[in-house]
């Protein structure tokens, strides 16, 4: 069973030091590869547009008093292909608060700005979720290996969204500010924030959100004085047009791993998917209020519940990628006592697979699209399914049924939180 080979990593010490190893080492290897990619050092000179080229060609707009360029897709469209010589295209759909974190990344070359950032962003998730799995650390490390690669490969965010989510679940019960102002941060993604933000409600943790609130406010204020109130009606006018660009396909779906991704590549009709994702979000919030619900009849240790909201946090909007897929790793490491509990090695092995698969498929379909097409290929109309999205579903569909079994007072004995 994958289940017991997995857990096997942590047995002892010392298989624990060589799986850290490996994957650290691995990791850094990819960093440094990266590194050379995004400072155009390489003798292969390979010009595709990768996301952290787009966060660059961002920056230098900050700089140069012309963001809401980037907010029109006709002209965000000529200042990538200027940047990369590329003819590939990737929409721009962030809050002004994330154009002001990326701003300092104009000043540096690219391949430097991209090696303090990726470094930074996964020490910090590393340390994150080795304080919150501890044991269980190389296990956990093991099963979001993929994810954490193809975060790294393309120099996306991913690593710093379930890093705030960490910090909001080590410190939710303690230290109610800390983890405010990072639920609060999430504003930079704050579509992945939802469920973090149910958890917060279902328990009435009034001052974390008091606090998530204030620091929504007063970046959004920092942000209308540096960039102006225009700002914010170009954001909104980009979120539009992306919608009508998701709606006809025109992102790579395959990379996606939501529930209107999966349905529409398998040929479902846009307005059914999206249903369907209504559908996958009321479920996974649901979820978390279940959650919370078994935690407080101790059912469930009290890390139960913010495990659910970390995992169920990239199920909810229509608009996740596999790069998102750290903040499951959150979820997993503060969900996994009870997993063992709840859980058989059959159902372990399973919401192993899905994880692996589902971190995994974007990147060997990139790179067998690659080798197939080229680099530079249009491949619109190319049928590519998002199995990382149906992958998402099943392992929605089995926490839901975990949780129910949980609620069983005959089947499952109560514990005390801890």
């Amino acid at each position: 069973m994958l289940a017991e080979t997995l857990e096997a990593v942590r047995s002892s010490q010392s298989k624990r030091t060589i799986y850290i190893r490996f994957v650290l080492a691995t990791l850094a290897v990819m960093v440094l590869f990266k590194t050379f990619r995004f400072g155009r050092w390489s003798p292969w000179q390979v010009r595709e547009l990768s996301d952290f080229d787009a966060f660059c060609i961002v920056a230098r707009q900050v700089w140069q008093g012309e963001l809401d360029l980037v907010y029109r897709f006709e002209s965000l469209v000529k200042l990538q292909q200027a940047f990369t010589g590329s003819a590939s295209f990737m929409p721009w759909t962030y809050p002004p608060q994330f154009d002001l974190f990326v701003a300092p990344f104009a000043l540096l070359p690219v391949g430097i700005a991209y090696l303090l950032f990726i470094t930074a962003t996964l020490t910090a998730y590393l340390l994150t979720l080795r304080t919150i799995a501890g044991k269980d650390f190389s296990h956990v490390l093991v099963v979001m290996f993929p994810a954490l690669a193809i975060t790294v490969g393309c120099g996306q965010n991913g690593l710093l969204t379930g890093t705030l989510i960490g910090i909001v679940s080590l410190n939710v019960e303690r230290r109610q500010v800390i983890a405010g102002l990072a639920l609060g941060a999430m504003v930079i993604k704050p579509h992945l924030a939802i469920a973090a933000g149910a958890y917060m409600l279902s328990t009435r943790r009034w001052v974390v959100l008091a606090t998530a609130t204030t620091v929504v406010l007063a970046s959004s204020l920092v942000c209308t004085l540096v960039f102006g109130w225009q700002i914010w009606p170009a954001w909104l006018g980009a979120i539009r047009e992306s919608t009508i660009f998701l709606d006809r396909g025109f992102y790579p779906l395959f990379r996606m791993v939501s529930t209107y991704a999966a349905l529409g590549q398998a040929g479902v009709p846009p307005s059914i998917a999206f249903c369907a994702q209504a559908a996958a979000a009321s479920l996974a919030l649901s979820a978390v209020v279940l959650a919370v619900w078994l935690g407080a009849t101790r059912r469930t240790s009290s890390a139960f519940a913010p495990g659910v909201a970390a995992m169920v946090s990239v199920m909810i909007s229509p608009y996740a990628y596999d790069y998102d897929l750290p903040i499951i790793g959150i979820g997993l490491a503060l969900m996994l006592p009870d997993l063992e509990r709840l859980a058989s090695v059959r159902e372990r092995s399973f919401a192993y697979g899905l994880i692996l698969l589902a971190g995994a498929y974007g990147m060997l379909q990139s790179a067998r699209l690659a080798a197939q097409f080229g680099n530079e290929a249009d491949l619109t109309g190319v049928d590519v399914p998002s199995v990382g999205g149906f992958a998402m579903m099943a392992l929605l569909a089995l926490l839901l049924r975990l949780q129910w079994r949980a609620t069983q007072p005959a089947l499952i004995a109560p514990r005390a939180a801890g």
